[in-house]
């Protein structure tokens, strides 16, 4: 069982930069490819970044790419994601999520566990 907790949203002005955490419970951290999604208001969840279980892979969705840069620290049991040039099309709740597979392009159904969710807002 992994609980997740996301962190670091927030409001944030268009080309302006947050980093979100999302801080994992349990041992076997190190077990799980870690992903971010986000949900935009009215439209499905969608995938943004993800990371290999030693960090050394990491995919991004083609919007994200140059922008967003995730990573892992498998001793504090944490992924980040760090998003820089924010736009008002960023704006979502943004979630951890961990599965015991890597998948391309990843796929939602194989993430076991996912985090509450946090808010980030860009503003024009």
């Amino acid at each position: 069982q992994v609980q997740l907790v996301e962190s670091g949203g927030g409001l944030v002005q268009a080309g302006g930069s947050l980093r979100l955490s999302c801080a994992a419970s349990g041992r076997t951290f190190s077990s799980y490819v870690m992903g971010w999604f986000r949900q935009a208001p009215g439209k499905e969840r969608e995938f943004v970044a993800v990371v290999s279980w030693s960090g050394g892979t990491t995919y991004y969705t083609d919007s994200t790419k140059g922008r967003f840069t995730i990573s892992r620290d498998n001793a504090k049991n944490t992924v980040y994601l760090q998003m820089n040039s924010l736009k008002p099309e960023d704006t979502a709740v943004y979630y951890c999520a961990a599965s015991p597979e890597l998948t391309t392009p990843p796929r939602q159904d194989r993430y076991n566990y996912w985090g509450q969710g946090t808010q980030v807002t860009v503003s024009s």
